[in-house]
């Protein structure tokens, strides 16, 4: 009887595996998360939102060397696409990555998490894919892509989040 009852517990572990490996295997490998580098204009104030800030500066010197650094980092990471918000410094935080491995950015409103995810989904199912957002369009994107909730401090440029869609598990890397 030990021996029929567990072929039966295998037999069901197995069925559960092979109905479960297509969902799997149709997820994301990896998104990777990064908030745009520093802006040139040094971001609103604490708490003061964009008056008075132009609607969409560059980045400053030290954002252009974070997007510098950021590329390095993650030339070898295998990513196969770059979205990024309609903003330029989202835009030019990803485009040194794009330059090395041949890509180009492509933006989707930052006001329309779904669509993101939606496109990503669609478009690279199977792919590392880097998205550059906001402090507030990041931890949005993350949750959207059934990762925890994660806060973002409105002066936080150093953190990449890496996201296995598949488990929701996430890692944090300062850099």
């Amino acid at each position: 009887m030990k021996a029929t009852s567990k072929t039966l517990r295998t037999a069901v572990l197995m069925l559960a595996f092979v109905a479960g490996a297509p969902a799997l295997a149709s997820a994301q490998s990896m998104v990777i998360f990064v908030r745009h580098a520093e802006r040139a204009d040094g971001g609103p104030a604490a708490g003061a939102g964009m008056t008075g800030a132009p609607a969409d500066p560059l980045l400053s010197a030290a954002g252009k060397q974070r997007a510098e650094k950021l590329a390095t980092m993650l030339a070898e990471s295998g990513v196969k696409a770059i979205y990024t918000s309609e903003f330029r410094r989202t835009q030019d935080t990803g485009k040194p990555l794009a330059a090395k491995l041949g890509l180009t950015v492509t933006p989707v409103a930052s006001s329309d998490v779904n669509e993101l995810v939606k496109k990503i989904k669609a478009e690279h199912p199977k792919d590392v894919v880097l998205v550059v957002g906001h402090s507030n369009t990041v931890p949005a994107a993350i949750k959207a892509f059934g990762g925890p909730g994660v806060k973002m401090a409105d002066d936080e440029y150093s953190a990449i989040y890496i996201l296995s869609p598949a488990t929701g598990a996430i890692t944090l890397i300062r850099y």
